[in-house]
């Protein structure tokens, strides 16, 4: 019974559970088995002590005490006896009719004064069935009797045709109506409990120490709630995570299912001015506004932040969880495996350049027939098609089923992708700096017959795959976008994709967890939500239906970041965004005005570390710039200065009085990093009135322009402040090419270095007159998007002369992790 009880208990479509069962089994183990919020009868301890306790709102009343206190009229001040009732009801029954005024007698069948209490009880209660030997002359003339015995609840007793001046009544079907009115009532709880409301959620304290320790040390010395616990505190069900181990967990795509009906609550984008190499702290401005939001302004908030791919973690970030006060936590933990959706990505991709490779070398030496039985094989006798190979003759035009009907013809164009090799874009990746990846040679064993080409290894978040988990809505979505992606064309031009290789449902096998976002914390138990290693898409942000707000991260500067979360990701989703908060920092913004080049590593020159206000004007050309790019998609933007302690006051005052006067909703210093959420409240308060501003968000462009357009768009005075855009021949031939395939409506992804407006990282603050030089432009068609290659690109990063990975260990006594920062 207990076992059934738990297993009802975990079931989402059981809102409420009743027990029937023999007198004998209602144990206090039964009873306490059945969760408190389904727990119909109101019997179980948690429930019984709010009753006693007179928190009646917060509990149910159980049925048969209900139907007694329907069936009693005003018992004010009258004495009520109860025979038999004891456990649990008899409890209750106590309790509720001493708070209506009656004074209550209790006694067992067998007690001496029996006799003595019936004849002087004005209304007697039986509990369970009244043995023979207890006459029913015993009762008091014009008593009211009420028999609540269990195996009467047929309305059947063994004394009715006695002759008794009482009048006797049984709770049978009344209780029975009372339960279901419990059911309804407790289906309304749970409906009520759906809709919107504040969480009950216990913050951690936070008590910053001065100076500021490392980010690990900070991590180390808060302890994380559990999981579980979190979970359901901001309103999950249990059966809607997957815990892996005690501090984060997997949400169900259930849930998107279950809030499907509940509005959107606002939608935050945390963007940025063009950063320096060591960058501007979008991340931590991301943390410590949710911290201050949740833990400080007790506003439901989300941040949706992206895992940090392990190459820059080793090579040069050691790092990307936030930082110092405005952390994720464990931050090893999330800047390491997490869950493993980077390598189940990495897998994924790999899987797929393999099938390609295989494919052509299969082709080569086969011919047609062996081709077609290897592909076809004869299984216990019978040939038969599979689901993915049904799938390609229909859009090969071949509308058969049985494998012995197809003509040659048919087997030749079934069986033979022939792909081109000089046209393949499908590259393996690898989660590591890996410089002398960048240009391979595959093919090389005797065993591949002489197949060589030429080929290269991506960093595994540049995977065409990473973005299609950043931009997917379903599973369904996912397994849809996964086939369609393209990986070369065939001799006669024409696109090969995942589906014709016959590799989408395992693709979709090895994605289908990654698809499921992290749910982790903060060092302020605000949720922090992983949200693949891309910035957040509408299912990793589906709690945003709970919420006061979502808020999402961009990656590098609003020109870039915040321009493809608008043009790209916001179509996908469908989701507005309420506000942008722009990062800045006095630091960039001299860098800007000319001040001398930074350098990960090295150590900052005076110009960063003393007061320059002319320096600090100068390069809040950049700053206006971004806010005016912001401003082209209708967001209200609100500036975040995140605070360095080399930074003076009056520069941070020039910077805030500038932002102000060039459209900025609100420019706010803020000193997360060293104060947690408290160091953000301002913040915090300036994003909560700028999101109920009037919202008029509006995309760059048509998707119906034509590509080159599209770009051009994004290049000039509009965006980046080209002059104008210049395609190389390579480029034009794939404009063209994926015009004629049809791919020409797809919004554009601009891949451009992230260190200046323009094309030259050097050229700093708001470059004017240049041309913009395309140099190949490709196509994620199982993505969305067309992205040109803007001058020279690297999709694979080196490791530096000193990486960070010689300051990381791990300690085998305690197995903790150091040198992360």
């Amino acid at each position: 019974i207990v076992s059934e009880i738990l297993r009802l208990n975990e079931d989402p479509n059981v809102q409420g559970l009743a027990l029937d069962l023999p007198e004998s089994l209602y144990s206090s183990k039964v009873l306490n088995a059945v969760k408190p919020e389904k727990d119909v009868d109101g019997l179980s301890t948690v429930n019984l002590g709010r009753l006693v306790r007179g928190d009646v709102s917060d509990c149910l009343v159980p049925p048969t005490v209900c139907a007694v206190m329907e069936l009693l009229e005003d018992i004010g001040g009258r004495k009520v006896l109860l025979v038999g009732a004891h456990g649990a009801e008899g409890a209750a029954l106590q309790s509720v009719l001493q708070r209506e005024g009656a004074a209550v007698l209790s006694c067992h069948w067998k007690a001496p004064q029996l006799q003595s209490e019936l004849q002087h009880a004005d209304a007697v209660v039986f509990g369970s069935t009244k043995p023979d030997d207890v006459p029913v002359s015993w009762i008091k003339p014009g008593a009211t009797v009420i028999n609540c015995a269990r195996d009467l609840l047929a309305e059947k007793h063994s004394y009715g045709q006695q002759k008794n001046p009482a009048a006797e009544k049984t709770v049978g079907s009344l209780a029975v109506a009372m339960r279901m009115q419990n059911m309804v009532k407790n289906m309304e709880r749970w409906i009520q409990s759906q809709q919107y409301r504040k969480w009950d959620l216990h913050s951690l304290k936070l008590q910053p120490l001065s100076p500021v320790p490392s980010d690990i040390e900070i991590s180390r010395a808060q302890s994380p709630k559990a999981v579980d616990v979190l979970a359901k505190e901001i309103g999950l069900l249990t059966d809607e995570i997957e815990i892996y181990g005690p501090t984060k967990a997997k949400v169900r795509l259930s849930l998107l299912e279950r809030l499907k009906d509940q509005p959107d609550g606002k939608y935050v984008l945390v963007a940025g001015i063009t950063p320096t190499p060591l960058g501007e702290g979008k991340s931590t401005v991301t943390v410590g506004l949710v911290q201050a939001l949740t833990a400080h302004l007790n506003i439901n908030s989300f941040a949706c932040l992206r895992q940090p791919s392990q190459g820059p973690t080793f090579g040069v970030k050691g790092g990307a969880a936030g930082g110092g006060y405005a952390q994720v936590i464990p931050m090893e933990e999330f800047n390491l495996h997490l869950t493993g959706d980077i390598h189940a990505i990495t897998a994924a991709n790999n899987l797929l350049a393999a099938a390609i490779d295989a494919r052509i070398l299969h082709e080569n030496t086969q011919s047609d027939k062996s081709l077609y039985n290897r592909l076809v094989p004869v299984v216990n006798g019978v040939r038969g098609f599979s689901a993915i190979q049904l799938a390609r003759l229909r859009r090969l035009g071949i509308n058969k089923t049985d494998p012995e009907t197809l003509t040659e013809e048919e087997i030749s164009k079934f069986a033979r992708l022939d792909i081109d090799p000089s046209t393949i874009t499908w590259q393996r990746v690898v989660d590591t700096n890996d410089r002398f990846l960048r240009k391979i040679t595959v093919g090389q064993a005797n065993t591949e017959k002489g197949f060589v080409r030429q080929a290269q290894f991506d960093i595994a978040v540049a995977s065409e795959i990473m973005a299609i988990l950043a931009l997917t809505t379903s599973l369904q979505d996912m397994k849809e976008r996964l086939g369609r992606m393209v990986v070369a064309n065939d001799k006669k031009g024409e696109p090969v994709t995942a589906e014709d290789l016959g590799v989408t449902g395992a693709l979709a096998v090895l994605m289908k967890d990654a698809i499921k976002p992290t749910l982790m914390q903060t060092l302020e138990v605000s949720m922090a939500y992983d949200a693949c290693p891309s910035p957040a898409f509408k299912l990793h942000t589906v709690l945003i239906m709970l919420l006061f707000s979502t808020l999402t991260e961009a990656g590098f500067g609003a020109d870039i970041g915040m321009e493809k979360f608008f043009n790209i990701k916001c179509r996908a989703s469908g989701l507005v965004p309420s506000v942008v908060v722009l990062v800045a920092t006095v630091r960039a913004l001299k860098m800007h005005g000319g001040g001398p080049n930074v350098t990960a590593g090295a150590p900052l020159k005076k110009e960063y570390t003393e007061e320059n206000l002319q320096l600090v004007a100068d390069g809040c050309c950049n700053l206006q710039k971004q806010i005016q790019i912001t401003q082209l998609f209708g967001v209200p933007v609100v500036v975040a200065l995140n605070v360095f302690k080399t930074d003076s006051p009056a520069e941070v005052d020039l910077v805030c009085k500038i932002a102000k006067e060039s459209g900025a909703f609100d420019a706010v210093p803020c000193n997360h990093w060293s104060a947690g959420g408290r160091g953000a409240i301002k913040l915090a308060q300036a994003v909560e009135k700028a999101a109920n501003q009037k919202n008029s968000f509006k995309y760059l462009y048509s998707l119906e322009l034509p590509i080159v357009e599209k770009i051009r768009i994004i290049a000039q005075r509009r965006v980046y402040g080209a002059q104008d855009i210049e395609l190389s021949p390579v480029a034009q031939s794939q404009v063209d090419r994926y015009t004629r395939q049809g791919f020409g409506n797809l919004p554009i992804c601009m891949a451009k270095t992230h260190l200046s407006l323009s094309h030259q990282p050097e050229r700093k603050g708001v470059p004017t007159g240049f041309i913009l030089p395309i140099s190949d432009v490709r196509a994620s068609i199982g993505a969305g998007f067309i992205y040109p290659l803007v001058g020279t690109m690297s999709t694979m990063p080196g490791l530096p002369t000193r990486p960070c990975f010689y300051d990381i260990d791990l300690d085998p006594i305690t197995e903790q992790v150091k040198g992360l920062f």
